[in-house]
């Protein structure tokens, strides 16, 4: 019995994990395409929205630049 909660448990906790890493697609007004990683955030100060790209480089880009961002998990 305990095994069985222990398992269901590390499964649980798991799915929570792996639900907040989901990866995201932002396509830019001038065409391309930029894969992240996670989700990105916003600075609300300056305007723009800071990622982390697949290289694991912290990036920053103008919120007016981008045309649309999907969760690529979805």
């Amino acid at each position: 019995m305990k095994k069985t909660l222990l398992l269901l448990s590390v499964l649980a906790a798991g799915s929570v994990l792996a639900g907040c890493s989901n990866d995201h697609i932002m396509h830019m007004k001038d065409g391309s395409t930029v894969v992240v990683q996670g989700k990105p955030k916003i600075d609300d100060a300056t305007g723009m929205v800071l990622y982390t790209d697949e290289n694991g480089k912290e990036q920053a880009v103008n919120q007016n630049n981008i045309k649309d961002m999907n969760s690529i998990n979805d």
